[in-house]
């Protein structure tokens, strides 16, 4: 299996990933409860499964793979730094109103991925 194989079915399981976490965590707001320590595992997994992605990419990049359109690396970028930057400005709660923050957050970084896709070829 190739590498950029790697690559673009990791993209997909994070698109997939980013979906189902965004929705779990709607569901929670919408339940008005707050997120658990199985939410926080579930993001932690979301933002490994972007490094794991920027990682091959990087890789790629340095192997003389480049993508179609450059603006390809800064989705890369915005789907690494968004999850953390969320937690930076909630500042950690876990109320249901930060659930249904990661909530929207993770739909938007599950269009990030379909975004990114389109202009890696």
């Amino acid at each position: 299996m190739s590498i950029l194989s790697i690559h673009d079915r990791l993209a997909d399981t994070g698109m997939y990933y980013s979906a189902i976490v965004g929705l779990w965590a709607l569901y929670l707001a919408f339940r008005k409860r707050d997120l658990d320590s199985n939410f926080w595992g579930a993001l932690v997994i979301n933002e490994i499964i972007f490094i794991a992605e920027a990682t091959l990419g990087v890789t790629m990049w340095a192997q003389g793979l480049r993508p179609a359109r450059i603006v390809h690396l800064l989705y890369g970028v915005l789907a690494v730094i968004t999850i953390p930057a969320a937690f930076a400005f909630t500042k950690g709660r876990a109320t249901n109103r930060e659930a249904a923050l990661y909530g929207l957050i993770c739909l938007f970084l599950a269009g990030v991925a379909i975004r990114a896709a389109t202009t890696a070829v």
